[in-house]
């Protein structure tokens, strides 16, 4: 590992190929919100053969929390699809480990204990959109404050498939009200990114008890004129992955995202090679 440490904001304007290399030598371990600007962040789930097709059937039937960007080949850790140098062992800033739905450890790099039977099944991040609404003045407060995202449990349910079943998590992003229209276009235009909100206002529409103590990511402050926006969050397919109790199951640490060299605006659900910006 790199004895030498970066900072986020070290990287706020590297490229995604440069904010990879930190993250595979080791010398930056931090969550990704609004790094590698213009291209698509990813969730991470990885699991056993003969468990991915019903948790692709799963994330196809539920595609607001579960948008699927990319699937590896068995026992293969490149994701070509995605860039031109992925090695999702290394590439994720931080990983959890669950056995049989008990988190193990977290770690940050998985190269000891991958295996030929494993397949990696990458989701598209709300974090994508992010970049778009800043480019458009519209604030992303946990950014300002150089925070992670607050996701939050719901009592949303989800259309189950085989041993997979739940409810949603979502994100919150304080949003000005007279822009809440214009936040839900924008976001609207990246339904590989989690799209437009699922909820608007009370939290407790959709079963949330107090904003101010997220079951992920770091609190944020709703100000006077600002009205919460709720987004289906990437972290929902590994709730469900955990309540499948799976002998095992590897997924990014909530906020450590895979970052691609996928254009953010790539129009494809399952994106083609030939999507990759090679410039980065």
């Amino acid at each position: 590992m790199n004895s030498q440490t970066v900072s986020h904001s070290d990287l706020k304007s590297s490229s995604a190929e440069l904010v990879r290399a930190a993250i595979r030598s080791g010398s930056y371990q931090g969550h990704t919100a609004g790094l590698a600007a213009g291209k698509l962040q990813c969730n991470l789930a990885i699991l056993p053969e003969e468990f991915a097709l019903d948790f692709l059937r799963f994330c196809q039937r539920n595609p607001k929390p579960c948008p699927v960007v990319g699937i590896g080949d068995t026992g293969n850790p490149k994701l070509t699809t995605l860039g031109n140098d992925i090695d999702i062992c290394r590439d994720v800033s931080k990983y959890r480990i669950f056995c049989d739905g008990v988190l193990g450890s977290e770690v940050t790099d998985i190269s000891d204990i991958w295996t030929d039977d494993l397949v990696s099944v990458a989701l598209g991040c709300s974090f994508t959109f992010e970049n778009a609404l800043l480019r458009n003045d519209i604030p992303v407060r946990h950014i300002e404050a150089g925070r992670n995202v607050p996701m939050y449990r719901t009592n949303v349910d989800l259309t189950p498939a085989g041993p997979f079943a739940g409810q949603m998590v979502v994100t919150m992003r304080p949003i000005p009200e007279g822009q809440v229209a214009q936040a839900k276009a924008i976001s609207g235009k990246f339904p590989q990114a989690h799209g437009s909100p699922i909820a608007v206002g009370d939290p407790a529409q959709i079963g949330i008890a107090d904003l101010s103590k997220p079951d992920w990511g770091d609190a944020v402050e709703v100000k006077a004129g600002e009205v919460p926006v709720y987004w289906a969050c990437g972290v929902t397919p590994q709730n469900v992955l955990l309540d499948a109790r799976l002998p095992i199951c590897i997924t990014h640490s909530p906020g450590h995202m895979l970052i691609s060299d996928i254009a953010e605006d790539a129009e494809t659900t399952i994106l083609p090679r030939n999507k990759i910006n090679k410039e980065n």
